[in-house]
């Protein structure tokens, strides 16, 4: 058999791209576009070390307050630090609390919503309007209060952010348990003596868990936000951690100055991510509606 090259291997790949964005329009290449954006950051942040010329926290890599340009490509900082050098590095930051935050809301909100909608009863009317509780409150108000109550750092940030996501799942969840658990293969799995737990974990989570995939790239993308408004307003990070948002609030004072890129990047950062992973969540869930199969 011919071995493949390189060229017929890229060819294939954009002819199939070609085809998936023909099948599905123009939400293929927004879930594209999503996806390179997010690849992008989190390939910065994985080799930040080769990517960044500076160590983040260099004092001395340059003058003061110097414009973008030469060896300085997003300029430097008050405290002659890199600012391209600090992005690369607080890729790793936002990335970090908005995933993880992410992931903890997900499978607290998943389980509690399977239990929930499954036993039904007092704890479903009580998890229920804990959950509605939560719900009601303004995210980022919540997240404020948690982040004060909890105190600056990594861990308390993204808990304080993960907070405010749980009802998201849990509302969806349960909806959706609500009505698998009353199918006609759930009634046979009943009939044939299979346990509440083995119709919970095999027959509803399965068939649940992949409309959750698109609530979780949005809520990623709404976690960047909450975490860079937290650390802005001083209630999230500490200053001796790289992050986009402290790097926003630090460099707000110097911008009647004139300094413009101290707020200028960060804040396009910030933006840039959160939009590849609103991208990215908005392409999968018009894809995944099956009405689009249609056409």
């Amino acid at each position: 058999m011919p071995l493949t090259t390189p060229a017929k291997a890229i060819a294939r790949a954009l002819s199939h791209l070609s085809g998936m964005g023909k099948k599905y329009g123009i939400e293929w290449w927004i879930l594209v576009a999503g996806a390179l954006i997010v690849l992008a950051i989190i390939f910065m942040a994985l080799f930040s070390g080769a990517i960044a010329p500076f160590d983040p926290y260099d004092q001395n890599t340059g003058p003061q307050l110097a414009p973008p340009g030469g060896e300085h490509l997003m300029g430097t900082d008050n405290l002659q630090r890199d600012v391209w050098s600090r992005m690369v590095h607080g890729s790793q930051t936002i990335l970090r609390v908005a995933v993880l935050a992410a992931i903890v809301s997900s499978l607290c909100g998943i389980i509690l919503g399977l239990i929930s909608g499954f036993s039904g009863g007092i704890l479903d009317r009580v998890v229920s309007l804990i959950m509605d509780s939560v719900y009601s409150f303004p995210g980022l108000i919540l997240a404020i209060a948690f982040a004060a109550m909890l105190g600056p750092g990594v861990i308390n940030i993204t808990l304080s952010v993960a907070v405010i996501y749980i009802p998201t799942y849990f509302r969806l969840v349960r909806g959706q348990t609500l009505a698998i658990k009353e199918e006609l293969y759930v009634e046979a799995a009943r009939a044939i003596g299979a346990s509440g737990w083995t119709i919970l974990w095999r027959y509803i989570f399965p068939n649940v868990i992949a409309t959750t995939v698109v609530v979780f790239t949005l809520n990623v993308a709404d976690a960047i936000m909450i975490e860079a408004a937290l650390t802005y307003l001083g209630l999230g990070l500490p200053p001796d951690i790289v992050d986009w948002g402290m790097d926003l609030a630090m460099g707000k004072r110097f911008l009647p100055a004139g300094h413009w890129w101290l707020i200028t990047f960060p804040g396009v950062m910030i933006s840039v991510l959160a939009l590849g992973f609103t991208m990215l969540g908005e392409g999968l869930a018009e894809i995944l509606n099956p009405r689009l199969l249609e056409r």
